[in-house]
């Protein structure tokens, strides 16, 4: 599906880690679609370099930043409560947080990465999702949306922490749709293997990147979510790499 095909024009977006590689292409797909976009992240430099390059390539378009602690419940409440008042709604929540640590086998696995993957990956997760979870709800057509990866369906020993944290965001992602059943929202789960961003491609031009799923296709297949009906979408793994 094109991005031509997908018109947010009216629609509220908040994208969480709006800054990082998955972020930062979101955030413009979401623009380009005619979304108004609320950006939030904890670091106001890369947030104010993201609304001005996304101003550039999308003239009119309205994107504004906040800088916002996930872990902080009371601070994502207040994001949502934020959004909804000055722009009337909130259609949409994509989250975007994320990390990675892993080690070589699963004996050297290291639990201080555990307590930060369980922060970045669950903990923000569930703060948003509660957060904004009334004012989804309010939409007439809300989506939220997380990013998993492939290896919590297939768990590696070095991985161990990595996986068990995204299986955690996954289970509470569909927890929250059925909460969504009765609702015009929907929350889905987006499977990648690992992202591939321009940035990336250019460092390693030759590098085949096998499985890997490029920021601006992951982008697109989010703005698509609002191209479904919301029972359709509620609930559903989409794979962007082989199963």
């Amino acid at each position: 599906m094109t991005i031509e095909k997908v018109d947010l024009k009216g629609r509220v977006v908040a994208v969480a880690g709006a800054t990082g590689i998955a972020g930062r292409a979101t955030v413009l797909r979401l623009a380009q679609a005619g979304a108004t976009v609320s950006c939030g992240d904890i670091d106001a430099r890369k947030l104010d370099e993201l609304m001005d390059s996304v101003r550039r390539a999308v003239p009119g378009a309205v994107v504004v930043g906040q800088v916002v602690d996930l872990l902080d419940p009371q601070a994502a409440r207040d994001w949502a409560d934020h959004i909804e008042a000055e722009h009337g709604r909130v259609d949409g929540l994509v989250h975007l947080v994320g990390g990675w640590r892993g080690s070589k086998t699963f004996a050297d696995t290291d639990l201080a990465d555990w307590d930060f993957l369980h922060d970045m990956l669950v903990r923000t997760l569930q703060h948003t999702s509660l957060g904004f979870l009334e004012a989804l709800r309010r939409s007439d057509d809300a989506r939220f949306a997380i990013i998993s990866a492939a290896g919590a369906h297939k768990p590696t020993g070095g991985n161990a922490a990595y996986a068990t944290a995204k299986a955690a965001a996954e289970t509470w992602t569909l927890a929250m749709a059925d909460s969504l059943k009765e609702s015009s929202a929907a929350a889905a789960i987006l499977v990648v293997k690992a992202l591939l961003s321009p940035e990336m491609r250019a460092e390693k031009p030759n590098a085949k990147f096998a499985g890997y799923t490029e920021t601006a296709d992951l982008a697109e297949n989010i703005v698509s979510l609002w191209a479904r009906p919301a029972a359709e979408v509620n609930g559903t793994h989409l794979w962007l790499t082989p199963q």
